[in-house]
């Protein structure tokens, strides 16, 4: 099986754990995908989304932001075409049923499973 290529994609962040963020961006980068912008919390991503998803080849949000759910930023972002993958602490069967058909890692997760779940995303449809 061919290894996915990540070189050159473009990830836009989504994450409001700071430390935790700085180690996917380490990872992303190290997959040899380019991190566009990091963003903690949903008015902020949706700001993102709306200017620059032109930038975006796929989005990685966690789910839980600061209490609120980040659902609206996937919406967005699937609204332009971008590919989304959730990361969560949670069961899968807490991500609302509309959105369970997207790659979903379980924090923790390692180089691999990061790897897989993006490389699903960019090469499923962006429904």
């Amino acid at each position: 099986m061919t290894k996915p290529d990540l070189s050159g994609r473009r990830i836009f962040l989504v994450e409001d754990e700071a430390l935790v963020a700085m180690m996917i961006e380490s990872m992303i980068e190290e997959l040899g995908g380019t991190v566009v912008a990091t963003k903690s919390g949903v008015n902020e991503a949706l700001d993102f989304v709306a200017a620059s998803h032109s930038e975006i080849d796929v989005a990685l949000l966690d789910l839980n932001l600061n209490g609120k759910r980040s659902y609206d930023v996937a919406q967005a972002a699937s609204g332009h075409g971008i590919p989304v993958v959730f990361a969560t602490g949670y069961a899968d069967d807490d991500i609302v049923e509309t959105w369970r058909g997207r790659p979903v890692l379980a924090k923790p997760f390692q180089l691999a499973d990061l790897e897989g779940a993006l490389a699903r995303a960019l090469s499923g449809p962006a429904a």
